[in-house]
């Protein structure tokens, strides 16, 4: 999941935390305010009761009539008027329990009993003492949390989407600047180490920025470091190698009929050679990696690559067979064209036919070219003797030989070579073998076009 995404689901459940706080502390407060204020109207109608029950007179008729014009009769309204004994005792008349044990108790009372209502309290009258109760049913206060239930229902779930795209877009203008970071990443190859990331401001991201930038020094500086040391110790090499091996040319010339001088300037003239062409690789090995500069890239027509490689692998090897399947060509031949530099993948693919020729013993190597989807195949497979299954992993490593190749001439540097060009060229190679069945390697090239 993607930090973007994770952010804005974070800034959700964050969200829907506090709104789900807010909302029941609305409701809980509404709740407490709604039945107080109903408590409060009880105890009003409580000590109108008593004063217009208790106390009857002019006061009392004035009381009723204001009761009777302006105070509204809830629904379910019962009053109660309960005369102490001439001990001092209550005597319960069909009030709740608890209330009426609080009410005797403490004088003063309130109770609810689902959604019925009490209040009362202890009244004295001379030596008389009554308790007077009133009770009734808060039908619209109920009706009231109902509707503002809903309300915070839907509110919270309106809520919950408005806070969602907001996160989304919050998040998304939060990592502009990564995102740019990361396609600036993207550009940088080994082809242009040279290039730095930019680093506006003072913030983390500008330190992260710094960092790269830092690694990408310390990588150009190791891959210069390592290119020139390469190449300059082949080149030097080569060319002591070139004057030893003209030397023994000469001395060849004039050791005669002696058998064993000329045999010993044959081993060293071959082994020299062995050595030159082991510089050479070595050196094509290094080239084919990063060498500071762009290669001269164009688009190429991998058919042609093919035929030029074959060309060149019948020079080397003339009893080799080869034959290529071009059945599952595309319609559109220009599916066939990829970019890059036509030398390196001439290099790479007769690599490739000249292992197979060899390692087969010449016996038919078959090459299948297609398309699938945006990428160009080239599956080489041959009859040959197999990489064994312990080796497989250590076919690109420059200069291992599998274990059952010692009756084979050979350095190790076809295959890692191909490799470095084929991925500088933005593709791949994929290989599967059987030890005395054969070898199939495919190349993965991106087409120009697809």
């Amino acid at each position: 999941m993607k930090i973007q995404t994770k952010i804005t689901l974070h800034f959700l459940t964050l969200s829907t935390g506090v709104l789900l706080l807010l909302n029941t502390f609305i409701f809980y407060f509404e709740y407490q305010f709604n039945y107080r204020d109903f408590f409060k109207r009880l105890q009003a109608r409580v000590k109108l009761t008593t004063d217009i029950r208790l106390f009857p007179g002019e006061k009392a008729r004035a009381y009723q009539e204001m009761r009777n014009r302006f105070l509204e009769k809830l629904q379910g309204e019962t009053e109660h008027i309960i005369k102490a004994s001439p001990t001092g005792m209550f005597v319960n008349q069909g009030l709740p329990d608890d209330f009426f044990a609080d009410l005797a108790a403490n004088g003063n009372a309130e109770y609810k009993k689902e959604n019925q209502f009490f209040a009362g309290k202890i009244v004295a009258r001379g030596n008389d003492r009554f308790m007077v109760v009133v009770s009734a049913r808060n039908p619209y206060g109920l009706q009231e949390l109902d509707e503002l239930k809903s309300v915070l229902f839907f509110g919270f779930l309106g809520t919950l989407i408005i806070v969602f795209f907001v996160g989304k877009v919050f998040s998304f203008y939060t990592f502009a600047p990564v995102r740019k970071l990361t396609n600036r990443m993207n550009e940088i190859t080994s082809n242009n180490l040279h290039l730095r990331l930019d680093t506006p401001g003072k913030d983390e991201l500008a330190e992260l920025s710094n960092t790269f930038n830092d690694m990408l020094t310390r990588l150009e500086t190791a891959f210069e470091t390592q290119n020139n040391f390469v190449s300059n110790a082949s080149h030097e090499l080569r060319t002591p190698l070139t004057i030893i091996n003209s030397e023994v040319e000469l001395a060849l010339d004039k050791a005669g009929d002696d058998a064993a001088q000329h045999e010993m300037l044959t081993t060293i003239q071959t082994e020299t050679n062995k050595l030159t062409q082991i510089l050479n690789s070595l050196l094509l090995l290094a080239q084919s990696g990063f060498d500071g500069k762009k290669q001269d890239w164009q688009n190429t027509r991998i058919d042609e690559a093919i035929w030029q490689a074959i060309e060149s692998v019948k020079k080397i090897q003339p009893k080799s067979q080869i034959e290529v399947d071009f059945s599952k060509l595309p319609d559109d031949e220009n599916l066939l064209e990829v970019s890059g530099n036509s030398n390196l993948l001439h290099l790479a693919i007769t690599n490739i036919i000249s292992n197979s020729c060899k390692y087969s013993e010449n016996k038919l190597v078959t090459i299948q070219l297609r398309v699938e989807k945006s990428m160009v195949v080239i599956a080489i497979k041959d009859q040959g003797i197999g990489i064994p299954a312990d080796d497989m992993k250590h076919v690109f490593v420059p200069f291992f030989r599998a274990s059952n190749t010692h009756d084979f001439k050979g350095h190790g540097v076809g295959l890692p070579l191909a490799l470095n060009i084929i991925r500088l060229h933005r593709g791949s190679i994929g290989i599967r073998s059987e030890v005395n069945i054969g070898t199939e390697i495919q190349v993965f090239l991106p087409s120009v076009k697809a």
